[in-house]
């Protein structure tokens, strides 16, 4: 019983380091995102704004999949990085050819259009699945 234990708790310390360095990834991806996008999706969430709350969300899950997928095969804490600046330079590419696509796309969900905010929620965890699966190496 004793040995069984201690193999289950035998890596929790790597499970926290590598658990707080992913939420942290997170966090950062997050105010990146927010400060690159033309609007302020925080303040139109707080607002009430549907179509912001869409969009943001659609980003961050197509961060977190391919993070996720980096976490579960990352060697050490270096790839864990390298493959999370990765997912976040792709995601901001996503974004940028989604507004290439739809022009108006940003005012749009701005004004709350839930339509346009959908596809761009869409498009960014398509892309993120895509992604995390790529990062399986």
């Amino acid at each position: 019983m004793t040995y069984a234990l201690n193999e289950s708790i035998r890596y929790f310390d790597d499970f926290l380091i590598y658990f707080a360095v992913a939420l942290l990834l997170l966090v950062s991806f997050t105010l990146i995102y927010t400060k690159v996008t033309p609007y302020n999706e925080i303040a139109l969430i707080r607002e009430g704004n549907t179509a912001a709350a869409i969009s943001l969300s659609g980003a961050l899950l197509g961060f977190a999949l391919p993070l996720a997928s980096t976490v579960a095969n990352a060697v050490n804490l270096l790839d864990l990085v390298l493959f999370a600046v990765l997912a976040t330079v792709v995601q901001l590419i996503v974004f940028v050819f989604a507004r290439m696509l739809m022009p108006g796309l940003t005012a749009s969900i701005e004004g709350g259009n839930v339509a346009k905010a959908t596809f761009l929620a869409a498009v960014s965890i398509s892309v993120g699945m895509l992604n995390a699966a790529a990062l399986v190496f």
